[in-house]
Formats: C-alpha cells, structure tokens, sequence
C-alpha cells in the first residue's frame, strides 16, 4: 500500500448519499472522469477548456445559490494554476463551499510530470494563509469519511487536500455539450433559462 488512496474510490466516497443540495463542480481532466465515473448527474458541472478556473466558479455558485452546497472537486494541477482564487474564497468565505484538492503529485493530463506539489508546495498552508478554515489534510479512510461528513452539513468555507494515487484509471467521459451541460444545470438548480 502506497499509504495515498485511490481516487475513483475517494469520489465515489465523498459522493456517497449527496443529497438533494450538493453542486459539484469538477477541475478538468481527472477529477471530471472520476466524477462522471461515480454517476453522471444534472447537478455536476463539468469544465472543459477552463483550467485553472474550478475555484472561481464554484465561488460564484455558491454565492449565487447559498440554499445549496457546492463542492469544488479538482486536482492540485488545476489548483496550483487557479491558486489566486483561495485568496478571494478566504476574504469572502461563504459557509457552503468546499473546495477538495486530489492532490497525486503529477500533471495527469500531459504526461504525469512533477506537480510543484510533489517540490514542496503546501497547498494546506496557502489555503490557511488566505483565511480559508478549516484546511483538512485527508490521507486515510477515516480522514476521507471525516470531510464526506462534513460535506453533508457543510456550514463554513473549508479546504481538503486528499492525497491520492498517481494513477490512470480508464476514462469515462461525461457530455462536452458546453451549451447542453449549461441547461441542465440551470434546471437542476432551478434557474430559469
């Protein structure tokens, strides 16, 4: 055992029993597969060409929809490239965002090259040092029940890194229809078109 967990597993966990109110927003490429891969919904909204941008739209979700949770769901690639967002979340801090890094280490996407996470970036201590609490370090299966509990009665902004397997599990794709994933989620949430 790697000591790391295996992160289609980890999905499907912090998935299990969503509820009714949970948005999630994936960061492109792995965290979209295991999304799709733990059971496409209309209240996941995938990005696809919005790297570094997971963050951001999350926050304007759940600003926007403070009756729902959201639940943004990336990589530490995506994050790494979006990291002026946990600024932003820290000084605005809205009690129903969650932002979960998959942290593996690598850019899965382009080769599985080093991510600056596996130099020593501490993304804990960014998303601390930008007000965001507070910031979980999930390495195990305890931890990693620990932060699916919370976010079933998610009441303050908070930060999970989730250490997990550099792994390439097949993919599974979920709709690239950027206008028909808009729709529906716009129905889901209730917004009219």
């Amino acid at each position: 055992m790697s000591g790391k967990l295996e992160r289609r597993a980890a999905m499907a966990t912090l998935l299990a029993d969503r509820g009714d109110d949970l948005l999630v927003v994936p960061g492109l490429g792995s965290t979209t597969y295991d999304l799709a891969a733990a059971g496409d919904d209309d209240r996941n909204f995938y990005l696809w060409g919005a790297m570094g941008g997971a963050a951001m739209i999350g926050l304007g979700l759940a600003l926007a929809q403070p009756d729902k949770r959201v639940a943004v769901i990336t990589g530490d690639g995506e994050m790494l490239m979006g990291m002026g967002a946990l600024a932003t979340i820290g000084i605005q801090r809205p009690g129903n965002l969650a932002i979960v890094v998959f942290d593996n280490g690598v850019y899965g996407e382009t080769g599985m090259q080093p991510s600056h996470t596996q130099s020593g970036v501490d993304l804990l201590a960014v998303a601390a040092a930008c007000g965001i609490g507070p910031c979980l370090d999930v390495r195990d299966e305890a931890a990693l029940r620990d932060l699916a509990a919370r976010l079933k009665d998610l009441r303050e902004t908070l930060f999970a890194r989730v250490l997990i397997e550099a792994s390439e599990p097949p993919r599974v794709l979920p709709e690239r229809d950027g206008v028909v994933l808009k729709d529906r989620f716009r129905a889901a949430v209730g917004v009219k078109a």
